[in-house]
C-alpha cells in the first residue's frame, strides 16, 4: 500500500510540477512576444526619428546654403558701397577743386578788370 500512495504522491507531484512548468513557458511566451511587439515598435519609432532627423539635415543644409549665398551677396554690397563711398568723396574734392579754381579766376578777373586801370 504503501508504494501505491507513494506512487500517486509522485504522479501528483510530477503532475504539479508539470503544469507549473507549462505555466512558466506559457508566461514567457507571453513576455517574449511583448518584448518583440515593444521591440517592433520600438524599431518603426527609430525609423520615423531617423526619417525626420534626415529631412531636418536637408533643411539645415539648403539653410546654410541660403546663408553662405547670402553672405556672399553682403560681401559684393560691401564692396560696391565702399566704391561708392570714395567716388563720393572723390566728387567733393574735385568739386572744391573746381569752385577753387572758379574763385581764383575770379579774383583774377576782378583784380584785371579793377585794379590794373
Amino acid at each position: 500500500m504503501f508504494n501505491q500512495d507513494s506512487n500517486v504522491n509522485w504522479d501528483s507531484y510530477n503532475r504539479q510540477i508539470g503544469l507549473e512548468g507549462r505555466q512558466i513557458l506559457e508566461r514567457t511566451g507571453e513576455s517574449i512576444a511583448r518584448s518583440n511587439q515593444i521591440a517592433i515598435e520600438t524599431e518603426n519609432i527609430a525609423t520615423e526619428v531617423v526619417s525626420e532627423l534626415n529631412d531636418q539635415r536637408e533643411s539645415l543644409l539648403r539653410t546654410k546654403s541660403r546663408l553662405e549665398n547670402a553672405d556672399q551677396q553682403l560681401n559684393v554690397t560691401k564692396n560696391l558701397l565702399r566704391k561708392m563711398g570714395r567716388n563720393v568723396i572723390y566728387n567733393k574734392i574735385l568739386l572744391i577743386v573746381i569752385i577753387l579754381m572758379e574763385v581764383v579766376i575770379l579774383l583774377g578777373i576782378l583784380y584785371i578788370r579793377f585794379l590794373r586801370k
